[in-house]
Parts: C-alpha cells; sequence; structure tokens
C-alpha cells in the first residue's frame, strides 16, 4: 500500500470513529462498524427509536467535497447492501430504514444529514 492510500485510510478510520461518537452523543445505538455484505460494505449500522440507520462516512478537506464524493452509484451499493444486512440479521423487521450521511473536514464539527437519500422506485427494484 502507498503512503498516501495509507493515510487516506487512516483518515478514514478517524472520521468513522468520530461519527461513531457523534451518534452515541446523539442516542443512537451502534450496532456494527464497517458491516461486511456481498454487495460491498456499510460504514455504520445503528439504531434509534423505530429506525434502523445504515450510515456512510465521507471525509474530505471541505464538507462541500465530502458532499460531492457520493454519488448515485455508492447510494445503489448501500441499499443492496444494507437489504443483505437487514436479511441476515432476524428482528429489525420492525424498525423503518433510514439511510444517514455523515461528512467530516479537518477543524469542522460532522455534519450528520439524516435521511439523506430515500431510495427511488428503480433502487428498490433493483434489490428484486
Amino acid at each position: 500500500m502507498t503512503a498516501p492510500r495509507r493515510a487516506a485510510e487512516a483518515r478514514g478510520r478517524w472520521a468513522e470513529w468520530l461519527a461513531m461518537a457523534w451518534l452515541a452523543c446523539k442516542g443512537y445505538r451502534l450496532l456494527e462498524h464497517r458491516a461486511r455484505t456481498a454487495a460491498g460494505e456499510i460504514d455504520l449500522v445503528a439504531t434509534r427509536g423505530d429506525y434502523l440507520v445504515f450510515v456512510e462516512v465521507k471525509a474530505r478537506q471541505t464538507l462541500a467535497a465530502a458532499l460531492e464524493s457520493f454519488g448515485s452509484r455508492q447510494r445503489r451499493r448501500i441499499i443492496r447492501a444494507a437489504s443483505l444486512w437487514r436479511a441476515r440479521h432476524r428482528g429489525f423487521e420492525t424498525l423503518h430504514m433510514r439511510y444517514d450521511l455523515i461528512l467530516v473536514a479537518p477543524g469542522r464539527w460532522p455534519q450528520h444529514r439524516r435521511a439523506a437519500w430515500i431510495p427511488e422506485d428503480r433502487e428498490a427494484l433493483d434489490l428484486l
């Protein structure tokens, strides 16, 4: 692994740790960190109230750059991964699913975007 790649990996791990602490302070219960499925990895899986929350964490030099780095292809991957995760973990069927995004930039508080996206009909059909 190259030095820039190692540095990026370390920043990502730091951002995920910060996101976990941020969510815990807001009353979320963390279920899994870096949850792996056949469709890919989900950064954080948590619950709060009646919601099962799948969280993507993005760290960049600015919050705007972090937001720009998150595209529709990633959303579709996370939707598929979340569906597989939920099928594998029984007991969460009654909870509503939600997809959140946490943006992290140096020297800034994390920005938590609840319900950052809602699966479109076509994306939901891709799960079948």
